[in-house]
């Protein structure tokens, strides 16, 4: 798989921490309470019930030490049983204590290319609580029954205690499922994985195979990457969304929770996305789902990342949503196809924590605890600031590095996709093909989808800001 890459100099992120105002070190009162709990993490485990006779092991990239989820997936009769452990937050952070307090305000950890403004102390979020190997763990066990059609049939959900067997990463179990010997306990990852996507795009979710802009250190410098997700990253996403269905489901019956919710399209919104992907020479028969379509694009390549691109307008718009009694008017998240839940990354997003509460609470038959009864409604606006100030960590770091790897290639000619139009038609987002840059065009009567050639006329990192305009030639 070919990613496009390019380097640039190395640059200062921690000053671009600084002018966006996020936060730094935790306060006194929150590391204490979080360095007390640490020291708690085996009789936490102690006192669970031992599943550690359950195989998991964790896939996630190389560098990672906030391990939320372990996985393993076991044949049952004509189906499958999926395991799935997700780090106990809950059992390390007091509610309503300084650590609680501090998390609210934080929302969710926020990476940069250098570092990471993290939701909790390190020495939970990437050790005490983290699912790392050969370590046994509190954690929250989901435990998954599908038919042979990857259909759910049955779930439990209870607090036990699990030790990963390994740290995999991405590309290793690629290697390995493609070699035909994948570890024993994501052997069947790849099988449940397609049946999981077959399941989804039969009810029109939205399932993208986005690249990503990826900025990684590289010498002395950063190297750009548009790097196409391995098949077996959006196989272990499907077990993810399958959970996340799992907990929603959970929540609606018993009648309060939280959702992260997405409506479908509109038809005004669908044609657009269908006239701009077509442009880019992406067949888009009368009536095809919008998952057949995605079928067929190769992330890898320029122009099936830029098609990528145009459809994932459909998915902007994700919100959470808060009920108690009657469900919400619109409980489905388009992406997911279903009503779905975030309740499996309780190390770096704060609803994960509360959700799963709420669900434990009901498979028990339990009252949801006052604490969590009281936080739940309050959680939707707090991580809508908490996402705003995520996205733009995310596109500043990208523009900054993109404006500093072309600041000495202003007056050069790129060949590029329209994957927006902003406002007016002379004004664009465009996408290059090498290198993976994103930016503003400005020229006449631009048309998503449109191929054109474009003149890079500013690249400037003190601003943040590359532009490009339609080229003459």
């Amino acid at each position: 798989m070919a990613n496009l890459r390019v380097r640039a100099p190395r640059i200062d992120f921690s000053a671009l921490r600084r002018e966006l105002d996020l936060p730094g070190e935790f306060p006194p009162e929150a590391m204490r309470q979080a360095e007390q709990a640490a020291r708690r993490s085996a009789e936490l485990a102690g006192a669970l019930p031992d599943r550690t006779d359950i195989d998991f092991v964790t896939i996630d990239p190389p560098d990672s030490l906030d391990l939320d989820q372990a996985v393993c997936i076991v044949k049952r009769g004509s189906g499958y049983r999926v395991h799935y452990a997700i780090a106990d937050v809950a059992s390390f952070v007091p509610a309503a204590g300084p650590l609680d307090q501090e998390t609210w305000s934080r929302g969710q950890t926020i990476y940069f290319p250098d570092d990471r403004v993290p939701l909790h102390p390190l020495v939970l979020s990437e050790d005490a609580a983290s699912l790392l190997p050969g370590k046994v763990r509190p954690a929250v066990l989901w435990s998954i029954d599908l038919d042979a059609h990857g259909e759910q049939t049955g779930v439990t959900v209870q607090r036990a205690a699990v030790r990963s067997r390994a740290k995999l990463d991405y590309a290793g179990v690629q290697q390995a499922v493609d070699a035909g010997n994948p570890p024993d306990p994501v052997a069947l990852l790849p099988e449940v994985g397609r049946l999981r996507l077959e399941w989804s795009e039969q009810r029109d979710a939205v399932n993208l195979p986005l690249p990503e802009q990826e900025i990684t250190s590289h010498g002395d410098g950063w190297r750009l990457e548009l790097r196409a997700p391995h098949p077996v990253e959006e196989h272990n996403a499907q077990i993810s969304l399958l959970t996340g269905m799992a907990a929603a489901q959970m929540m609606l019956e018993g009648g309060f929770g939280l959702l992260r919710t997405l409506p479908s399209a509109a038809e005004k919104d669908l044609s657009r996305v269908r006239a701009a992907a077509r442009a880019l020479g992406v067949e888009w028969p009368d009536g095809a789902r919008v998952g057949e379509v995605i079928a067929q694009l190769d992330p890898a390549a320029p122009r099936g990342a830029a098609a990528l691109d145009v459809v994932a307008e459909l998915l902007r718009g994700s919100g959470y949503t808060s009920f108690d009694g009657a469900p919400p008017e619109r409980p489905e998240h388009a992406g997911a196809g279903a009503p779905y839940a975030h309740v499996t990354a309780p190390l770096r997003r704060l609803p994960d924590r509360y959700a799963t509460e709420v669900c434990l609470a009901f498979h028990d038959g339990r009252e949801v605890p006052t604490e969590i009864r009281d936080a739940v409604p309050k959680l939707p606006e707090a991580i809508s600031a908490s996402d705003r100030r995520a996205g733009e960590a995310e596109r500043a770091a990208v523009d900054l590095t993109e404006a500093v790897l072309l600041a000495d290639r202003v007056g050069q000619v790129f060949d590029a996709a329209v994957i927006d139009v902003n406002g007016d038609a002379n004004r664009a987002t465009v996408t290059l093909e090498d290198p993976p840059v994103r930016a503003r065009c400005e020229g006449e009567a631009l048309t998503p989808g449109e191929r054109v050639r474009v003149r890079l006329v500013e690249a400037d990192p003190t601003q943040r800001r590359v532009r490009f305009v339609v080229a003459d030639v």
